[in-house]
């Protein structure tokens, strides 16, 4: 038998498609979200759920949270149906279809899309990073965001193959930002600093849990801000993390000259505390 998955929902409908009129296919106006699943949930749903509607309110997309919460809900049933422990679930969030032109319509009915992927990327750790090529524009208004178009993304990716796990990417000042599809931390001294998006980049899920959770927790501090390359490559340790992958040691960061960093100690212990905290989210569930 032919697989399932991916299992796709469309404002509610299964196995439906977008229309070619979607504001999110012809303008990439809209949001999206990208959720580990895990024993029939998503462990930090809350924290997505939250920066979708403050990104929606935001952009003016007027995003109906029950809408939201059921088509997820209904999607995870179907995962669960087919047998599926762990995957992958994306929430896709467009202003709707629309007409010719850059203005709002009159009239916004938002698509929400929700799909789920059952293969989970295996563990990684101890990875190389290079630096890219590619820059990522500076826009106050949409930093933090993770809005549908990821064309720098996109580019910045295509610079490399598969000798290395990701791509570390600056701003057009040549400042650190983050990699591809991660957030990025550098410890140096006992101290954690991660990268200001006050004007490109993504305020990841996995970073906010790192600073509102897990470095308060091991009685640690963090300090947010503007980091060139070079105070990179003299960190004593370097990790990136995503929803999906959790924290990944970082062993090499290829530039000009190729560093490699052989302490992980300070992340590992990041690493144990995020399992407790996961543990925790999933008893509480059940």
């Amino acid at each position: 038998m032919p697989s399932p998955f991916p299992l796709i929902s469309v404002n509610g409908v299964f196995n439906a498609s977008v229309s070619p009129l979607d504001r999110g296919f012809t303008y990439g106006d809209g949001l999206f979200e990208t959720c580990l699943y895990r024993a029939g949930r998503v462990p930090l749903w809350g924290l997505h759920r939250q920066r979708l509607v403050e990104s929606c309110r935001g952009l003016m997309i007027p995003l109906d949270v029950s809408l939201l919460e059921t088509y997820v809900a209904e999607l995870s049933q179907q995962a669960q149906r087919f047998g599926a422990a762990e995957g992958v679930m994306k929430v896709i969030v467009t202003r709707g279809c629309g007409g010719r032109g850059y203005a709002l319509p009159e009239l916004s009915s938002p698509t929400i899309c929700v799909v789920f992927f059952d293969a989970v990327p295996g563990e990684l750790q101890n990875i190389s990073l290079r630096i890219c090529q590619q820059r990522l524009s500076r826009n106050r208004t949409l930093a933090g965001l993770k809005h549908l178009n990821r064309l720098e993304q996109i580019l910045a990716r295509a610079e490399w193959q598969h000798e290395y796990a990701e791509g570390l990417m600056l701003d057009e000042e040549g400042f650190v930002i983050e990699a591809t599809a991660s957030n990025i931390f550098m410890i140096k001294n006992g101290q954690l600093f991660t990268p200001d998006l006050s004007f490109a980049g993504v305020a990841g899920i996995m970073r906010r849990v790192i600073i509102d959770q897990l470095v308060p927790a091991l009685g640690l501090t963090v300090t947010i801000k503007k980091i060139l390359p070079l105070e990179l490559q003299d960190a004593d340790e370097v990790f990136i993390c995503n929803s999906i992958r959790g924290i990944v040691s970082v062993s090499m960061l290829d530039s000009d000259t190729s560093v490699r960093f052989v302490h992980c100690e300070i992340t590992a212990r990041l690493q144990d505390r995020l399992a407790i905290v996961l543990r925790g989210i999933s008893s509480d569930a059940s």
